[in-house]
């Protein structure tokens, strides 16, 4: 059976991705569903989505492994995954009083296949097609952001020793679903 094609926007607030189905907890927004983003399951049924996009959502719910796992039970085998967040080195992590999570570029490594040995947090299974991390201007137009992003040996580097200083503004990850 052929995965439909269809994409959730999850939170998509005011800026809702054409095409897509929006889902948002806030009146205001353009959402098409409106529903509690901390309340699982969300109103479809497994397996319903080809792709799934969370820009600037998962820094605010209330247990990012659940929302994983329901971005998990959403998505068709094989669908794509789109998580955007600020990293934790930018002022706009932190200035935001709705934000209870400040993610690193290893912080979804959990879901990966090899699960970075906790493999017990959670069954479901992302591949990584991509991490991309985009530094403020200033490094950016340094070159740093070309290394960080090409190398992962230098990406675990910065992360751990250069980011305070080489500051990241947000985090990019696309990822896809394994098994069912």
């Amino acid at each position: 059976m052929n995965s439909p094609e269809r994409t959730l926007d999850v939170g998509c607030g005011i800026n809702k991705t054409p095409g897509a189905i929006g889902i948002d907890r806030n009146e205001s927004s353009r959402a098409d569903v409106l529903c509690e983003l901390d309340h699982f399951p969300y109103p479809f049924r497994d397996g319903s989505f080809s792709s799934l996009r969370a820009v600037h959502v998962i820094e605010h719910v209330s247990d990012v492994l659940r929302t994983m796992e329901e971005f998990h039970r959403l998505l068709a085998s094989g669908g794509h995954a789109l998580i955007v967040t600020p990293h934790y080195t930018d002022f706009s992590s932190f200035c935001d009083p709705t934000h209870r999570w400040h993610l690193n570029s290893f912080s979804l490594r959990y879901f990966g296949e090899d699960h970075a040995g906790f493999g017990y947090y959670s069954r479901c299974r992302f591949r990584e097609i991509s991490t991309r991390v985009r530094l403020l201007a200033f490094w950016r137009y340094l070159g740093c952001e070309l290394l960080v992003n090409r190398f992962p040996r230098f990406r675990r580097f910065w992360e751990h020793y250069l980011c305070f200083l080489v500051r990241g503004k947000f985090i990019t990850w696309e990822l896809e679903k394994l098994g069912e």
